[in-house]
């Protein structure tokens, strides 16, 4: 059976407006119903002018995440009955600027990410650039990381983070995900080449634990647990670093000769 459901949805339009508003919508939903084939029934229906981002409608490309009843979800994977709510709201992610009405602007996420270098870096550059077979991998190997490589980038971790509403700069645990994602990779030798960036102010160390990224997490990636793999990862390279320099430091320096009358 079909019930009338009552939507409000967030509008605004940066360019041409100063303060944003809330309209209000009512679809006819069944219990298949997803907050995106609402959504997209409003824009066909009732408002052509509503700003909706989406892609594959199957929870794989992360495109149409938003803030959904006060929390990030995806809009396609969300059934509106399943809400137990006579009205929805629907509203952009936080932490991140808007364009328009529902889509916001993943500009920096994106660039924080490339910093992190997020692919695999190997020393043999001859063999990558002119590759003669495949790097294999064995199955433990694989399993070390193959949960953390499910991150669909749909950014809802960032959005919920509070490390990220009070530092910008924090390179958000999408990032630090991809980052522990390719360094915990049998086949990668580049943790040396991110360090710089990962172990550094705005790094994993901001994290404080709070695991609001991975309690929205539409894939289970738990990217506050590979944060903190990252933390053990960065401490135990720093520690063997310090250590073989100390050892060379000492094998270097001049013998001494002792002579007894």
């Amino acid at each position: 059976m079909e019930r009338k459901i009552q939507f409000k949805v967030f509008k605004f339009n940066p360019s041409i407006e100063v303060t944003p508003t809330w309209r209000v919508y009512e679809v006819e939903v069944d219990r298949g119903t997803t907050v995106l084939d609402a959504l997209l029934k409003i824009k066909e229906e009732q408002d052509p002018s509503l700003a909706i981002r989406y892609s594959c409608r199957q929870a794989i490309c992360g495109s149409c995440g938003m803030m959904i009843n006060g929390k990030q979800r995806l809009a396609c994977f969300t059934r509106v009955l399943e809400l137990n709510s006579k009205i929805i709201y629907v509203e952009p992610l936080s932490n991140y600027p808007i364009i328009r009405d529902l889509v916001t602007d993943f500009s920096e996420l994106f660039s924080k990410e490339r910093s992190v270098k997020p692919y695999i870096i190997r020393d043999d550059v001859e063999e990558m650039s002119n590759p003669t077979g495949m790097y294999l991998q064995k199955p433990d190997e694989l399993l070390s990381y193959l949960q953390f490589a499910d991150c669909i980038e749909c950014g809802l971790c960032s959005s919920a983070c509070p490390t990220v509403s009070t530092d910008r700069l924090f390179l958000s645990p999408m990032v630090l995900n991809k980052a522990y994602r390719f360094s915990a990779d049998s086949r990668d030798s580049g943790l040396v080449h991110r360090l710089p960036v990962i172990d550094s102010e705005h790094g994993c160390w901001r994290c404080h634990f709070a695991a609001a990224c991975s309690s929205v997490c539409p894939k289970g990636v738990d990217p506050a647990k590979s944060i903190q793999l990252l933390k053990r990862m960065i401490t135990s390279t720093n520690i063997f670093k310090k250590s073989r320099k100390r050892i060379v430091e000492i094998s270097s320096r001049p013998h001494v000769t002792l002579s007894f009358p």
